[in-house]
Parts: C-alpha cells; sequence; structure tokens
C-alpha cells in the first residue's frame, strides 16, 4: 500500500557513517567553501554528493541554522552530524567544519595586513566577492522553488528582503517580528491541516 510504504521510507535508519568520513566530508567543505557560497557547497556535497540528505531535509536543515544564533555552516554541521552519528557525529563534523576557515582565516589575515594597500589584492577580494554573490544566487533557485509555492510564501520573503535591504532594519528585528506572525499565518488549522514531516530530521542510527 502507498501508504505503508511512504512510512516505511521515512522510518528507514540512515546508512550508518563513519566519524573519519563524517570529519572529512565537512573538512573538506569549509577547506574550499568561499565568501557567502557555503550553502551551495554543503548542498553540493550533502545532497548530491554524499546523499546523506535530500533536498526537502536539507532545506529543513537551513531553515533551522538560519533561525538559530551563530554561523549556518557550523549549525548545519552540528545538525547533520548529529542525524547521521549523533553528539560524536556533531563534534566530528563541526571540528572539520571550522578548522579549515579558522587556519586559513588567521594566515590571509596576516598576508592581508601585509599587503593590503596592494591592487593585486584588491582585485583578488572582488573576484571572490563576485563568484560568492553568484553562488548564492545559485543555490537560492535551487532550493527556494520547494519553499515559494504560494503567494504567502512570496509575500513574507518580499516584506522580508524590504525590511533589510530597503530599510535596512537590524536583521534581529526582523526575525523576532516577522518570524512569529509566518509562525502563525501556517499554525495547523482544520481547513489546512498540517503536513507530514518528511524531512526525517529527528530520526538517526543510535550507536
Amino acid at each position: 500500500m502507498p501508504a505503508v510504504e511512504e512510512a516505511s521510507r521515512l522510518s528507514a535508519p540512515v546508512r550508518r557513517v563513519s566519524l573519519g568520513e563524517i570529519f572529512l566530508t565537512f573538512l573538506t567543505i569549509g577547506g574550499i567553501s568561499f565568501g557567502g557560497g557555503v550553502v551551495a557547497y554543503l548542498r553540493n556535497g550533502l545532497v548530491a554528493s554524499k546523499r546523506w540528505l535530500d533536498k526537502e531535509e536539507f532545506l529543513a536543515a537551513v531553515e533551522i541554522s538560519q533561525a538559530m544564533p551563530g554561523l549556518i555552516a557550523t549549525n548545519m554541521s552540528v545538525i547533520v552530524g548529529d542525524r547521521l552519528r549523533g553528539p560524536l557525529g556533531a563534534i566530528a563534523a563541526f571540528l572539520g567544519m571550522t578548522l579549515p576557515g579558522s587556519i586559513i582565516l588567521f594566515l590571509l589575515g596576516v598576508f592581508y595586513a601585509a599587503n593590503q594597500g596592494s591592487p593585486v589584492v584588491r582585485s583578488v577580494l572582488a573576484g571572490i566577492g563576485a563568484a560568492a554573490v553568484g553562488l548564492l544566487a545559485s543555490v537560492t533557485l535551487q532550493i527556494g522553488g520547494k519553499q515559494l509555492q504560494h503567494l504567502l510564501d512570496l509575500t513574507i520573503v518580499a516584506i522580508t528582503v524590504m525590511l533589510v535591504s530597503v530599510f535596512h532594519v537590524p536583521l534581529l528585528v526582523v526575525l523576532v517580528t516577522v518570524g512569529p506572525v509566518a509562525i502563525y499565518l501556517y499554525r495547523p488549522h482544520p481547513a489546512r491541516p498540517l503536513a507530514p514531516d518528511s524531512t526525517g530530521l529527528d530520526k538517526k542510527p543510535a550507536d
């Protein structure tokens, strides 16, 4: 029966992944993701390459990570690592994600302090910035289609963009004002039953 098959698929345990593989995967993502394009690298590594998450699971993880304090990349690493191998997986993913950036940022900071007036350095930074914008636009188009399917979705996005980009309202203020309104509008309702959770983010294998 289709309903039974769907329930079985959602409750199926995630493939057991070694802590070393989790660490190396996030170490690679942390080492090659530059600028604001980290979400694109995460999607490519976790969805397209490793297939640890599907598109809906990845979008759910992004939403949770974006709503929580801290960097989205580190939040994502903790969520995915915990789902794969529990607390130890979260630690391995977190360390893998943060080590490359910490080391590279320290070295680049020393280099930039000594060469900040160089036209070559300014050109390189401008090129990295342009590439980061392109990556963000790409991943927005890839995952946005799953989220922007109704007029209400587009309205909330438009209001948020206007407040942050046009009126320069602090992001925290937007989060604590628009967030509760959005939650209220999307609340379960008898005329609008809550869709079953298909993300599987609350399911992880026991160690």
